[in-house]
């Protein structure tokens, strides 16, 4: 596959049990042969989205000192700002070009979870960025909601199986700055190849190029969306929990050509993780003898922790 296929929310909304199928039969192929999609159809609007790009450039824009005022220690990066260069890929001792915030879940009527997760982090400085921030979190996670509700009834699946695991679910929208290129990067890329930890991730900001998916033959092709799309993409969670049928694929956020060096690049994809105690053990009906059971049982938190540690934010 050599492009990335187009879905439409909306028919799956839409009542009409034909639209609906629909929308299950594509992004369910989509998902089993390359794991990407670019989604039109979700929930939020244009005016949303402009104010969430003005409000993290402008929190980018922040002094340095005032931004690491934010970086908190011992959490791990899961709330607030993380400096640059801080992550790295799975395996790579080089950070990624990057600076990034994390906003995470607003938990509702569950005094456990809300001991559990870290606070979000407010910032002073800035009156809306918080508010825009949580009100694009909770239209990112109800877009999440459906296409996990899509994905459930493609894997045979009661259509609300995923519910109840990612109501208040450990998900993080994480606005990224990627700076001007200042110097000839030595091994480091903005993103090197990666597969995201999490259930699915939703993506604002890939409308130009610099997002690159391998495909199954270990081409990489440009995952380009239109301005009103969302790119979508399987996580090592949801591959694991159906053994695989669903592909959890590498990518990448690479360099831009020497000209372009001097501009930045924002992008904010929102990862769509469950409760810690849901099971990852693979589905039953997607093992048989021609698919045999390719990973251990896990819970979602223990597989976050082991991640956490491999990519650098969590010391052992």
């Amino acid at each position: 596959m050599s492009t990335i296929p187009s879905v439409n929310l909306k028919e799956f909304v839409s009542g009409n049990q034909e639209q609906k199928q629909k929308f299950i039969n594509e992004i369910g192929q989509a998902f089993e042969n390359i794991g990407f999609v670019a989604l039109s159809g979700h929930f939020l609007s244009d005016s949303l989205v402009e104010n969430l790009y003005s409000e993290i450039k402008k929190f980018f824009s922040l002094n340095q000192k005032i931004k690491d005022h934010y970086e908190i220690e011992g959490i791990g990066g899961q709330r607030g700002y993380t400096s640059f260069g801080k992550e790295h890929a799975k395996g790579k001792k080089e950070g990624d070009l990057k600076e990034f915030w994390h906003f995470g879940q607003y938990v509702e009527n569950n005094p456990k979870l809300e001991a559990e997760y870290p606070e979000n982090v407010i910032v002073k400085e800035l009156n809306d960025f918080n508010t825009i921030g949580e009100e694009t979190y909770k239209m990112l996670e109800k877009t999440a909601k459906y296409v996990l509700r899509a994905l459930a009834l493609h894997l045979n699946l009661e259509e609300t199986y995923f519910d109840e695991y990612i109501k208040n679910g450990n998900s993080i929208l994480r606005p990224i700055h990627y700076p001007p290129i200042t110097s000839e990067p030595k091994n480091a890329v903005r993103a090197a190849a990666h597969g995201d930890i999490n259930l699915i991730t939703l993506l604002m900001g890939a409308h130009g190029k610099g997002l690159q998916v391998q495909n199954h033959e270990g081409e990489w092709v440009d995952a380009i969306a239109k301005p009103d799309q969302l790119m979508i993409n399987v996580g090592d969670m949801l591959s694991r929990l159906t053994n695989n049928k669903l592909k959890s694929t590498i990518h990448q956020v690479v360099n831009p050509p020497k000209e372009l060096w001097d501009t930045s690049r924002y992008s904010i994809p929102f990862f769509m993780h469950p409760i810690s105690e849901m099971s990852l053990n693979c589905l039953p009906n997607c093992i048989d003898k021609d698919h045999p059971k390719q990973f251990e049982d896990i819970t979602a938190g223990a597989f976050l922790q082991e991640r956490l540690i491999e990519l650098g934010l969590i010391k052992e």
